[in-house]
């Protein structure tokens, strides 16, 4: 209640007695939880226990955040102590029970090969939680899946075979977010990042669909070329980028932004999206849907999407629960691409584009 309640004796008188039963109440176990983790030591403002204004809308940084820069550096040694998951938010879906878990880590940390192994274990210990609790599907969010961390996800199942809870890296729906996100008509496109799983299965499934896949990197073109195991595709390598739709990643750097034509579409298959430094082109957002209606709770954003509107790698999980699917989506694996696509359209999620004109330099 109000302090100033007790002050001027407006208090219900039941409260206590509401306050004690509530905290007798046992945990509520969740269905579905998808674990991310901090990603720049200011983020911690800009979640749900953070400052609601903050978290109500898409990530940006904020100047006057500096000023609290004290309170920031507390908070990375209490990250630092505390050494534990900690749960972000609670939503739900109709009957289905979503939250999101945080690792007290940054994305700087993901980079050093002396904290992969405190992120492996602390990812692990996520995953036995959610197991002994009974929670039915995992998905990773963000860096937690990373191949050079875990295999996406492919090592805790190798090393837990009777895992009760099923693992989720939401590949097989961002392929399929992807593949809905290019413009129709398109015959040409340009990948260009790193070669992840995600990238490498688009690019087989555009070469199926008759659309040819360029690549700037002779390596990249022997490797996909070696991957799709065929003389017939549609991979094409050049140095001139004439193509207006380009397959990127986070890595994508201003050098190559430049060489784009005029009018290009960037559209990003990471997780994080690219710096914008061109005016006279177009930025997709990174893959994401519009959650349905029915999604109580939903009081943040999450990271740097719109309001009401899920990653790709988180939707995964939801829909994985929802389907009641009894396999595991990680280590090198993926789902029917158009099996997940049409389930997912079918329990109302939409998609969403909203490819928009860089307006700074570095925004």
């Amino acid at each position: 209640m109000p302090f100033y309640d007790y002050i001027y004796g407006t208090i219900d008188k039941s409260s206590d007695q509401l306050h004690d039963s509530s905290l007798q109440r046992q945990e509520e176990t969740p269905d579905v939880v998808h674990l991310t983790h901090l990603t720049t030591p200011k983020s911690i403002y800009h979640l749900r226990l953070g400052f609601s204004h903050l978290a109500s809308n898409p990530y940006t940084p904020k100047w006057y955040l500096f000023f609290l820069w004290p309170v920031t550096a507390c908070s990375m040694i209490l990250t630092w102590l505390y050494g534990r998951t900690f749960t972000v938010e609670g939503n739900r879906f109709d009957k289905l029970k979503l939250q999101t878990w945080a690792i007290p880590k940054y994305n700087f940390q993901y980079s050093l090969q002396w904290q992969k192994m405190s992120i492996n274990r602390l990812i692990e210990k996520a995953i036995l939680d959610a197991d002994r609790k009974g929670v039915k599907v995992l998905s990773l969010g963000l860096m937690n899946q990373g191949e050079e961390l875990n295999i996406y996800g492919g090592l805790y199942v190798r090393k837990h075979p009777k895992l009760n809870v099923k693992v989720v890296d939401g590949s097989s729906l961002v392929v399929a977010v992807l593949l809905n996100s290019i413009p129709k008509g398109t015959t040409q496109v340009l990948l260009s990042g790193k070669l992840t799983k995600v990238a490498c299965t688009l690019a087989f499934k555009l070469c199926q669909q008759g659309i040819k896949v360029a690549t700037t990197h002779k390596d990249d073109y022997v490797m996909l070329k070696n991957l799709f195991n065929s003389s017939k595709t549609s991979l094409i390598t050049e140095r001139s980028s004439t193509q207006k739709i380009w397959l990127v990643d986070d890595e994508l750097t201003k050098k190559e932004q430049l060489n784009a034509p005029k009018g290009t579409l960037f559209i990003p298959f990471s997780q994080f999206p690219p710096k914008k430094y061109r005016k006279d082109c177009s930025y997709h957002c990174t893959p994401a849907m519009v959650i349905p209606s029915c999604v109580q709770n939903v009081h943040s954003c999450e990271d740097w999407l719109p309001r009401r509107v899920m990653s790709a790698w988180r939707i995964a999980g939801i829909v994985h629960s929802l389907e009641r699917w009894s396999e595991h989506e990680c280590n090198y694996t993926m789902h029917n691409i158009e099996k997940v696509w049409h389930s997912t359209l079918q329990h109302g999620f939409q998609p969403l584009n909203v490819p928009t004109k860089s307006s700074e330099q570095n925004n």
